[in-house]
């Protein structure tokens, strides 16, 4: 069992080496080493895998620290005491606490689960899941200077978020179950151990280890996929249908959740598509995007039960795809 952990530390430690080695010289030593010449389309894969890769990694990891902390240094009692009793005002609660979350939308999940496991409701646990991502001054900023010309784009997608956390938070009080979670199979092998064994600061370092390595190893896969899409996307075929609301909202939906793009970022990219889409397609691609997108569900299956996360897909694909049809007829009509 020692072994284990003191070996998944040093890993951990490695991988942190390797993404400072990346970071700073792999424009300089990866070209030399690997020979992409004959391969264009490898090369284009690799480059956008890495940046997903760079990206991505430190709020993975900073939500594996949030995790950890939350596991061993905040009891259960008061998370209770923090939470209010009435579920709607418990749902308002959490769109409080998204604003003050510095997490992004794969860091959120590993937090979201250990949070349920400590006594926070389900719904409220699902709000943080859905706004997290977006309401925060980063995104609101990227927003802004995107789409500096039409504001509607930032109003909606404000509210939109939030009209989506209080329907699907609702749903999820009504219909789902507490039990959720997957059973923490690191922990009930290792709990007791810890308590004997370490302090509690050891036991972070390596409950963060742990945390961090289940969480990255679907993100990765994730982001493999979507750096191949990514590279291969036909973007005439999307113009096509593009002026088409209802065709055009689901693409955009679609194409935000396989590019899995981290919401700080994905304003430009929306942006790029901006004349061949209408806004309401456009805000399919900036609300839905962050909520869920192929490497965050690969996560989602580790952390929780399949049956919740089946669920949860389907009804944020329906929510937010019917409030981006109906925002985009009130764009179109000079609302927001």
């Amino acid at each position: 069992m020692l072994l284990k952990r003191y070996t998944g530390n040093l890993l951990l430690v490695v991988l942190l080496f390797l993404m400072l080695a990346f970071f700073f010289l792999g424009d300089v030593f990866i070209p030399e080493a690997i020979d992409f010449s004959a391969f264009p389309m490898l090369h284009s894969v690799f480059v956008v895998f890495l940046g997903l890769f760079l990206e991505s990694i430190p709020f993975l990891f900073l939500g594996a620290i949030a995790s950890s902390f939350i596991q061993l240094f905040i009891s259960e009692e008061i998370i209770q005491r923090m939470i209010p009793k009435r579920p709607l005002t418990a749902i308002f609660a959490a769109i409080g606490a998204a604003l003050v979350i510095p997490v992004c939308e794969c860091a959120i999940i590993p937090v979201v689960r250990r949070l349920i496991q400590k006594g926070v409701p389900v719904h409220a646990g699902v709000v943080l899941l859905v706004t997290a991502p977006i309401l925060n001054v980063i995104v609101f900023g990227s927003t802004y200077y995107a789409f500096q010309n039409n504001p509607a784009i930032l109003y909606g997608r404000i509210i939109l978020c939030v009209l989506t956390a209080i329907i699907v938070g609702l749903f999820i009080h009504i219909f789902s179950t507490r039990d959720v979670v997957k059973e923490d199979k690191i922990e009930l092998v290792h709990g007791h151990e810890h308590d004997i064994r370490s302090s509690k600061w050891t036991s972070f370092i390596e409950h963060t280890s742990q945390e961090f390595f289940m969480v990255g190893r679907y993100f990765i896969i994730g982001a493999l996929f979507a750096s191949v899409f990514q590279v291969f996307m036909d973007r005439s075929v999307m113009a096509d249908i593009g002026q088409a609301p209802m065709k055009g909202t689901a693409l955009m939906m679609g194409i935000a959740f396989v590019l899995s793009l981290c919401s700080s970022a994905d304003a430009f990219v929306a942006a790029s598509f901006s004349h061949s889409f209408l806004p309401g397609s456009i805000l399919g691609f900036l609300v839905f995007g962050p909520m869920l997108d192929l490497k965050n569900v690969l996560i989602m299956m580790s952390c929780f039960k399949r049956s919740f996360v089946v669920t949860y897909v389907l009804l944020v694909f329906a929510v937010v795809f019917s409030l981006c049809l109906i925002a985009g007829g009130l764009i179109s009509k000079g609302g927001f």
